[in-house]
């Protein structure tokens, strides 16, 4: 019996491992059904953009409200969870505070510790309020309706609650100390809990000593079930932020691929020396394959972990032009759509044993209309404003690549403009010779 508590936090330990080792198995097989992509150039600017961007929060502080605020809940979440690593240590051989062996460093430690809960439980609340009672508009468009709401909210809870267990733990812990409880050493400085620990200044040892207990359980095992639930929130950005700013688009913002069978075919076009009728030879012939993407797996997968790393921030949206004038699209909605959609197929694959089975369904048409792809204007305005480094406007452009070159299903206005392009040299349904007949006009 005496050893039954260590038992039950091994166990814990390792139910709640081993679902996050399932969950990156089953994201990492998602993300590479995505068609394979060199990004292996520009390492320095790659390392660059990552410690800039997702370590040093540098595009976060463009708004400088959520940015500091988001900086305040970012830093402390990660470094109390430091105090984690003690808790692993004392649940694994039955000690407390196993490290207060430090002394100073590791009274500064808890003490750092306590600031950052409080300024992470103020920022939560903030935010909450931002998003249910200012209820700014970035966070009530369509797409945030539903669990995307609910998945918000149940985060500020999840984050409210940890801190709160935290400092209630400590709190308990303090009163003990004064108590000189045995087991509880005299360790820590608690700049916070201790004034919570007035509220507990009546209670009797054991009933302490059963308030810190639980608090201590309930913390270690909201911080294993967070761990897990991030699989299935926006907040898989915490792990994905790192990888997604490293392969993030390093070449000039305006610079669009070009596709190398097209470019083949005018390059043997534009060379005098080819014979025009002449029959290619046998080797020359070569499958381009699918032209653009109608469907995730089209897509490469620097794309797909795009979609899984968006925290729906609603940044890109609320940028985006073409929203701004009332038109369907919105750039979060993308991500979104992409995401659900890549997540319908790994749980097909997972139900017929490792292979897809045809639904019936694609990204396109089911998820994305076409009315929102062709209302974006390629003006890049969600790819500079995403904190970290998404590309929704590569997906757009891939799908809008299949429906012109597998579909032909261009708008009029559009295929009117190529047509003019082609016969007139000009995108103006006039001749050459008559193009400057308006300057004769008097």
């Amino acid at each position: 019996m005496q050893y039954l508590p260590n038992i039950l936090f091994v166990l814990l330990l390792i139910c709640g491992i081993g679902f996050f080792i399932k969950n990156v198995g089953r994201l990492r097989r998602n993300i590479l059904l995505g068609k394979d992509v060199d990004v292996s150039d520009e390492k320095p600017v790659r390392w660059r953009n990552m410690v800039k961007i997702a370590l040093g929060q540098t595009k976060m502080v463009v708004r400088p409200v959520p940015g500091i605020l988001h900086i305040i809940v970012y830093v402390g979440f990660i470094i109390i969870n430091i105090e984690v690593l003690e808790i692993i240590v004392d649940g694994i051989l039955g000690s407390h505070r196993i490290f207060a062996g430090a002394g100073k460093l590791y009274d500064v430690l808890i003490g750092s510790f306590e600031i950052l809960a409080l300024l992470v439980v103020i920022a939560v609340i903030i935010f909450w309020i931002r998003r249910n009672l200012i209820r700014l508009q970035r966070f009530i468009k369509p797409e945030m309706q539903g669990w995307p709401k609910k998945d918000g909210n149940l985060i500020l809870y999840i984050e409210l609650v940890l801190m709160m267990l935290f400092l209630t733990m400590n709190a308990a812990d303090f009163q003990l100390q004064q108590l000189g409880s045995e087991h509880y050493v005299q360790a820590g400085s608690f700049p916070v809990s201790a004034y919570l620990g007035a509220f507990f200044e009546g209670m009797s040892e054991s009933n302490l000593i059963i308030l810190e207990r639980t608090a201590w359980w309930l913390h270690i095992s909201g911080i294993l079930f967070f761990l897990n639930y991030l699989y299935y929130s926006k907040h898989l950005h915490i792990l994905l932020a790192f990888p997604n700013t490293y392969y993030g688009k390093v070449t000039p913002k305006g610079q669009f691929k070009n596709l190398e069978a097209v470019t083949n075919e005018v390059k043997l076009m534009m060379d005098p020396s080819v014979d025009p009728f002449a029959a290619p030879a046998e080797e020359d012939i070569s499958e381009p394959g699918k032209f653009g993407a109608s469907d995730v797996r089209d897509l490469n997968w620097v794309q797909l972990l795009n979609s899984y790393t968006c925290t729906e921030c609603g940044r890109c949206t609320s940028e985006c032009p073409a929203n701004q004038t009332g038109k369907k699209l919105s750039p979060r909605k993308i991500m979104m759509d992409t995401r659900d959609r890549l997540e319908e197929v790994g749980k097909n694959i997972d139900s017929n044993k490792g292979t897809f089975k045809e639904d019936g369904k694609q990204l396109l048409d089911n998820y994305i209309t076409r009315e929102e792809l062709w209302a974006c204007t390629s003006c890049n305005a969600c790819v500079e404003a995403c904190p970290v480094s998404i590309d929704p406007l590569s997906i757009i452009m891939d799908m809008r690549q299949y429906l012109v070159m597998e579909q032909s299903a261009a708008p009029s206005d559009l295929n009117n403009m190529m047509a003019n392009i082609e016969n007139n040299g000009a995108p103006w349904p006039f001749n050459q010779m008559d193009r400057l007949n308006w300057s004769q006009e008097s």
